[in-house]
């Protein structure tokens, strides 16, 4: 069961790191279990650019083999409408033709381990929509197969706050790897998708203070606006210090790392109290040192890593459904599929006004 679809679109493809190109493709071709979406936004994210920057984490180096994949379509943070789809593959997922699904980035095997465990993010051959074996969204159509995790989300809400469901998810996943609790002092380092997600997702926690951190005032500013009860320019202010002062000289009891910046490591082990707990959320272009001691002799803290969004979609959607937050400012920037080295280029400017940006596949 379809809608009639054209032979072919225009889609950005990935030929290596710096060598994107738009190209026509031919339409995906529908099998037995699989969905058909027209892909109304995309959002760019840090590790778009990451991976277009070449960084080892997607291309490899001498510790770890290769993981994203030439000639592939890239996007993962993925929202449009079902357009063509089989019985079998409408009943897997519940859902229709013509309703709106985001589409989470991992694509589980269902066979591994983690994934025999229900730990699906996880798994181990790691596939994933827009770097390894599935074409993402940057695409004016694109195939979702049954292995696929999708959710319908409303068709009130603009295409490019939609496509906010897959940081916000994330965002949530980390703020729950804390264990956050009423009396806590939470710090939240940076103000853009994922730091704003997270700050959404603490605010829900209502934890006793919540304390973001920038270099940018505006951003500080949206970070009120999304929860933060302090916010901190750590360019004119000595974050360890504030914080430690409004703590009686203990530090925070939750850090989560929202930057990517080397920099922003080592600042939150010198942030926290002892047993305190460290998140981390970033991909990082580099490698990162610390005082390792820092973490077992001098405060015994738990550092915890954070990937992906198992299990918060619901509540992502749910979120943004509300109209309460203030995604018109979160989701800054969009643009056609043609101009999508702008949309790179406005990721990559830290400095600039960009917050979230989005490709729009139908503009």
């Amino acid at each position: 069961m379809s809608t009639a679809l054209p032979t072919q679109m225009r889609a950005v493809v990935c030929n290596k790191p710096e060598d994107y190109t738009l190209e026509t493709r031919p339409v995906p071709e529908l099998g037995p279990d699989d969905l058909i979406i027209k892909v109304e936004a995309v959002g760019v994210c840090a590790s778009d650019l990451k991976c277009y920057h070449g960084a080892a984490k997607f291309w490899g180096d001498e510790n770890r083999p290769q993981w994203a994949l030439e000639n592939t379509i890239p996007g993962h943070e993925i929202t449009g409408t079902v357009v063509s789809g089989t019985d079998k593959a409408f009943n897997y997922h519940g859902v229709h033709e013509g309703d709106r699904i985001v589409v989470e980035q991992i694509v589980p095997c269902g066979e591994c381990r983690f994934c025999g465990r229900g730990e699906y993010w996880m798994c181990g051959p790691h596939d994933m929509f827009g770097f390894r074996h599935f074409d993402g969204g940057m695409a004016e159509y694109m195939l979702v197969p049954q292995r696929a995790r999708v959710h319908q989300i409303s068709r009130d809400v603009k295409p490019q706050h939609a496509a906010f469901a897959e940081p916000l998810a994330c965002s949530l996943h980390a703020v729950e790897r804390g264990n956050i609790k009423f009396e806590d002092v939470v710090v939240i380092a940076g103000a853009g998708p994922i730091g704003l997600g997270a700050i959404m997702g603490v605010r829900e926690k209502n934890p006793l203070k919540i304390v973001a951190l920038d270099m940018d005032d505006d951003k500080l500013a949206l970070a009120k606006k999304c929860g933060a009860d302090v916010t901190i320019n750590i360019k004119n202010e000595d974050a360890i210090t504030l914080v430690k002062e409004m703590t009686d000289g203990y530090g925070a009891d939750v850090y989560i790392e929202c930057t990517g910046h080397p920099s922003a490591v080592g600042q939150g082990l010198n942030i926290l109290r002892k047993l305190g707990t460290y998140v981390e959320y970033s991909v990082f272009g580099q490698d990162v040192s610390v005082d390792w001691s820092i973490i077992s002799d001098d405060k015994e803290l738990s550092v915890l890593g954070a990937h992906l969004g198992p299990y918060t979609w619901p509540k992502a959607i749910s979120m943004i459904e509300s109209g309460k937050l203030p995604l018109d400012e979160v989701c800054t920037h969009q643009f056609p599929l043609e101009k999508f080295q702008e949309a790179l280029d406005s990721v990559a400017d830290s400095a600039g006004s960009s917050i979230k940006v989005s490709i729009m596949p139908q503009s």
